[in-house]
């Protein structure tokens, strides 16, 4: 698509004769950026913002993290707090924007059918 923008660029570049830069070619660069902005950039950047907000969205309940690695659950919240509780009791206040997600610690299935490899297995 852009390599097709390019070309008719330089079509339209060759078809005028006038020597230097025309108005027409600056409208038509001016075009071509502005749609990539208004139908590429623009709609990532949107999509983008939606998941951060949906990953950082946290209820009274939920066990959160925050940016820096903070572990705890949320017990309450506000427009502008969010305090969390951590295992050992000690309560924090953070705001909502330094909750980075919700934590969900991995659970690694084991199987009991397997006994333990011993160190002289191969």
């Amino acid at each position: 698509m852009i390599a097709t923008i390019f070309m008719i660029l330089a079509a339209a570049a060759k078809a005028k004769k006038s020597s230097g830069f025309g108005a027409d070619l600056i409208i038509l660069y001016i075009v071509v950026f502005g749609g990539l902005y208004f139908f590429y950039l623009r709609p990532r950047r949107q999509k983008q913002a939606a998941a951060r907000t949906q990953t950082r969205k946290v209820e009274v309940g939920d066990r959160a993290q925050t940016i820096g690695g903070f572990v705890g659950t949320v017990v309450k919240q506000g427009d502008d707090l969010v305090t969390l509780r951590s295992d050992s009791g000690a309560e924090l206040d953070f705001v909502p924007t330094a909750i980075a997600r919700k934590y969900e610690p991995v659970v690694h299935e084991s199987s009991d059918d397997e006994p333990p490899a011993q160190e002289g297995d191969k």
